[in-house]
């Protein structure tokens, strides 16, 4: 058998976009109270929770001002208590998002670390006289001025976000004191943010001049990072019956080995390899394709089945939604149901972005005032020195990660069943017609589909633990794969494109049942957005 991460699927939310409980206008955690038993009836095993912690909410919680205490507009921290009870109660498991390569400028030790050099907080952020060459990932400069030090400090993402000095064994310390609170307090583990950049080459010398993330080689699977993760699993994670998946960025399937395999350091990690079928590197979109992301799949599963532990996700936080994105909203249910299909049986972990499950679309905002991300606006900004208004509409449009972040859709009334108020971001018009309580009075819907699929994965242990083998790599808009145990066999068929496809199998059927399909279909052509898995036993 094995470990409780590795069989059951995981459902993120967003707080702030989840469920309105107090009538605010924001998603908060007596809202997320009152849905787990949806949250539950999808047959999911983990709940990742994005931060919850105080902020200034420059980056909506990934600038942690107070790692010990619940921020206001989420509740408190009782209620977060009786969330862990609740979760623990339904048989679910709880993890938090870690947030320690940065703090919020507004942080207690920031603070005090910019009143003087002689201060015991300054040694808890990286600094220069003078700025290197390095550029954030948010665009602009990564570093900012402190006139009382006369020194700038460093900032991978935006200026209210600074870096921490992960050589200072004292940040170290202080990290492991936040773990065993939340772990002491019933969390069962954590979604590491950006976690293979918290090491930085000694001195942060100049980058390579580059078109975008200048110094990138000197802080991307940094010198210490094993050291320090180490460090952190020896002392902290050994104790406690918990989980660690890792953001892990530009990371190549060799890399993410030395995080994972026998989890020595974490126990998954996730790679963004196919996040990159739609564009050279985010902001540069190009036309999608299924070949790369086919390519990039495949080789994760070749390269990490039996070595360590995939992940496998289409959508979160910081993604475009996948009907949008890699499917046909032309063909919702189809294309949603055929995404989940081609993902969910694969070797992995199954992570599911709240409204994934009923096929949420891009927000189709108009205007940029009706965006809320600090990334969204600073890409713009610096964008719009090279390009029109127009241009850069496009790519936000496609790639903003408000996106991901319009409320959930419950139901078809004013504001979606999110609340009974205007939300903190807009609704998304389509919620008429995409909405839960429209999915689950339908006899076929996605929500259902997802149901099924979970309900496989606990069924037949070779979907989990099964050998990979792709068939037809190169084949535009077809998707063909086995997964193979000791006794049984899966092929899994799909049709990525809105033209009817002729079945090509790469062996005779002949004993294979038709175990799952979006379409009441067996004959020898796929539908436009077709998914079939094929089962036998022996």
């Amino acid at each position: 058998m094995g470990k409780w991460y590795q069989e059951g699927a995981v459902y993120q939310i967003y707080p702030r976009s989840f469920k309105d409980g107090n009538g605010d206008g924001i998603g908060d955690l007596i809202g997320i109270i009152e849905k787990l038993d949806y949250i539950k009836s999808l047959g999911v095993k983990t709940i990742w929770l994005s931060p919850v912690y105080k902020s200034p909410l420059f980056d909506f919680g990934y600038d942690i001002s107070d790692y010990y205490d619940i921020h206001e507009d989420y509740g408190t921290l009782d209620d977060f208590k009786k969330l862990i009870d609740e979760v623990h109660k339904r048989d679910m498991k709880l993890i938090m998002d870690l947030v320690v390569n940065h703090t919020s400028n507004e942080h207690y030790w920031f603070k005090e670390a910019c009143k003087s050099k002689d201060n015991k907080y300054h040694d808890f952020y990286l600094w220069k006289d003078k700025p290197n060459n390095w550029t954030s990932l948010f665009g602009g400069k990564a570093w900012t001025y402190n006139e009382r030090t006369n020194e700038y400090y460093l900032h991978l993402f935006a200026k209210e976000q600074p870096d921490l000095n992960w050589e200072n064994p004292e940040v170290r310390n202080e990290v492991k004191k936040i773990l065993r609170y939340w772990l002491d307090l019933g969390v069962d583990g954590f979604r590491c943010d950006v976690i293979n950049l918290i090491s930085k080459t000694p001195g942060l010398p100049n980058g390579k001049p580059k078109i975008a993330l200048v110094g990138s080689e000197h802080y991307l699977n940094g010198p210490n990072v094993h050291k320090y993760l180490q460090e952190i699993k020896e002392e902290v994670f050994v104790h406690y019956d918990s989980f660690t998946v890792g953001e892990c960025i530009f990371l190549k399937p060799e890399i993410a080995l030395t995080y994972i395999e026998n989890e020595k350091e974490l126990n998954m990690v996730f790679q963004f390899d196919h996040m990159a079928a739609d564009n050279f590197l985010k902001w540069f979109i190009r036309k999608f394709s299924t070949v790369r992301l086919k390519k990039a799949l495949t080789k994760w599963q070749y390269k990490i089945n039996g070595r360590g532990w995939n992940t496998l996700y289409f959508e979160n936080h910081d993604q475009p939604r996948s009907v949008t994105r890699f499917g046909n909203e032309n063909y919702h249910y189809e294309s949603a149901t055929m995404l989940a299909t081609y993902l969910y049986f694969q070797q992995g972990t199954p992570f599911i972005y709240q409204g994934q499950e009923i096929g949420m679309t891009n927000a189709h905002f108009t205007k940029l005032e009706q965006y809320k991300d600090i990334e969204t606006f600073n890409i713009y900004k610096i964008g719009r020195k090279f390009f029109s208004h127009k241009n850069m509409m496009r790519r936000i449009k496609k790639m903003s990660r408000d996106n991901a972040r319009t409320p959930m859709q419950w139901d078809n009334s004013d504001f979606a069943g999110f609340s009974n108020k205007e939300p903190w971001i807009e609704v998304n018009p389509n919620h008429k017609e995409i909405n839960v309580e429209r999915d689950l009075e339908k006899s076929n819907s996605i929500i259902k589909y997802y149901r099924k699929i979970l309900g496989l994965r606990k069924e037949y242990q070779t979907i989990i633990y099964g050998s990979y083998k792709e068939y037809y790599p190169n084949k535009k808009n077809y998707i063909c794969y086995e997964r193979v145990g000791e006794n049984d066999k899966f092929l899994i068929i799909c049709n990525f494109s809105e033209k009817t496809k002729k079945l090509k199998a790469p062996f005779n059927l002949e004993g294979f049942k038709l175990l799952l399909t979006n379409y009441n279909n067996e004959d020898n052509l796929l539908k436009p957005y077709e998914a079939r898995v094929y089962y036998k036993e022996g």
